[in-house]
């Protein structure tokens, strides 16, 4: 996994860098169209200068007088008589007051487009070219492309043709496109540390978490006090959220072993008695030495139920019918009922369907009629009911047993609770399975004493939607006999 810092910084780095890039580039299109506005504003308003004071009148000295003012140290300006350049020399008496008006130049032409007078950089050659027509065009002269302004001055009858090189405009563009490159490329390298500063500034938040989470031992549970941005307090909290699911994980399971080891042990010493005494020729010691082995067996059989579910993922539940498994369920536990002269009876629906995982709705109900079988004495009855309810599907479990302590019915589902009678080979944990197994399926399981004794188990499954509603089933001719065992 990469570095975020050093993703940042190399995003940031290239990001401000293209940034650089475009900004420059944009300024110096921007710079180019602006500087070519301002040249052509500059240029007609030269041409209009020239030509107010050129004049109706003006005479050859007065356009000998211009060509000596447009003249450059050693490059002259030219005077045309009728269309002929004069041989005469103008002269040097206009001085060059800077180097870039070597970049800018000035002609005039008569009405036929014959020349009349001709700058200094116009005067190469041959004439620039006449023009045609008011406005702005560009012209190719000598190997070099100028943008001219040209306009017809009607009181003196000449064209009259400004004009300024595209090299001048530019260099012009240039100067102003590294004017802002320069500065940002000597602020660059300054951007780019304050951003490292920034962004490793930013990430001391991570850092300092990840101590804090590193810093703990394995006994350290605590939850974390760290200071944290907003962007940050999220996942503090869902760590925080973590060390208390894992805090009470591990106190369940602290717990958990704590009372197994207890139920186990205790089990053991009886059973370690028993076979003393039978060591020692007490033949009735045997029975209850064997009584013992099957609470242990039930007790060990119990807790691999619970760790198998507290290891298990919960599988997407699907349509179960419950009626066909609980008959399967009552035919397997039958024989056990009938060894005990038992009577158990189904009773109500013939089909109904909840949204269950077959395998622990199986686990469920099948703990809930051992849990009934057991504690039902002799000649008892255990009665299976199955009916719909406007709040949903409901499996009852009753006994004819002794039933539970009013004060323990709301605590006889934790694991190794034990409140009937003591006599009875059990584990404590039937319940607490019944318990979990009904969180697991969205069941809620409701225990009350019936009148004159014996208790019942009730599940209720929520009611499904119209859509998950099967189909019509064929009858089937086991569901149509009567549900009840006798012996």
């Amino acid at each position: 996994m990469r570095s975020i810092r050093r993703y940042l910084s190399r995003t940031l780095a290239l990001v401000l860098a293209g940034v650089t890039l475009l900004v420059v580039t944009a300024a110096y299109l921007i710079t180019a169209h602006e500087t070519e506005e301002i040249l052509d504003a500059q240029l007609s308003l030269q041409g209009r200068v020239v030509a107010s004071l050129i004049g109706p009148g003006a005479t050859e000295d007065t356009y000998r007088r211009v060509a000596e003012r447009l003249s450059h140290p050693g490059h002259l300006a030219r005077f045309y008589q009728d269309g002929v350049p004069t041989m005469d020399e103008i002269g040097d008496r206009a001085a060059l007051y800077h180097h870039e008006e070597r970049e800018l130049s000035l002609g005039f032409w008569n009405r036929d487009g014959s020349p009349l007078l001709m700058g200094a950089e116009w005067n190469g050659s041959g004439a620039f070219p006449a023009p045609r027509e008011d406005g702005y065009t560009w012209v190719e002269y000598d190997g070099e492309r100028w943008r001219v302004f040209s306009m017809f001055d009607e009181a003196s009858g000449t064209w009259i043709r400004s004009g300024v090189s595209i090299a001048f405009m530019q260099e012009l563009e240039r100067k102003v496109a590294l004017g802002n490159l320069v500065p940002m490329l000597l602020a660059l390298p300054l951007l780019l540390v304050a951003m490292g500063w920034i962004v490793r500034r930013g990430l001391t938040p991570i850092g300092s978490l990840s101590r804090e989470v590193a810093g703990r031992d394995d006994r350290d549970l605590s939850f974390l006090a760290v200071d944290v941005p907003r962007e940050l307090s999220g996942l503090r909290q869902a760590i925080n959220d973590f060390i208390s699911r894992l805090r009470e994980t591990l106190e369940r399971e602290r717990r958990f072993t704590a009372d197994a080891a207890h139920e186990l042990r205790t089990p053991l010493a009886g059973l370690k008695i028993h076979l003393d005494n039978a060591r020692a020729g007490e033949r009735d010691s045997l029975d209850k030495a064997y009584r013992g082995v099957e609470r242990l067996q039930r007790v060990v059989e119990q807790l691999l139920v619970l760790a198998r579910l507290d290891r298990r993922e919960a599988r997407e539940a699907r349509d179960i019918d419950l009626y066909p498994l609980v008959l399967e369920l009552v035919a397997e536990l039958w024989p056990w009922a009938q060894a005990r002269h038992q009577e158990m009876s189904l009773r109500g629906v013939e089909a109904l369907w909840v949204r269950a995982d077959p395998v622990e709705a199986g686990i469920l109900i099948r703990n809930l009629l051992d849990n009934a079988l057991r504690y039902t004495p002799e000649h008892g009855e255990v009665t299976i009911e199955l009916s719909e309810t406007a709040g949903g599907a409901v499996l009852a479990v009753r006994d004819s047993g002794p039933g539970i302590a009013e004060e323990a019915l709301g605590t006889i589902t934790e694991r190794f609770r034990r409140a009937a009678d003591q006599r009875i080979t059990g584990s404590g944990l039937g319940l607490s399975i019944v318990q979990q197994l009904a969180e697991r399926q969205q069941a809620r399981l409701t225990l009350r004493n019936c009148h004159p004794h014996g208790l019942e188990a009730a599940l209720c499954w929520p009611a499904r939607s119209p859509a998950s509603e099967p189909s019509a089933q064929v009858a089937d001719p086991a569901r149509q006999a009567s549900g009840s065992w006798r012996k």
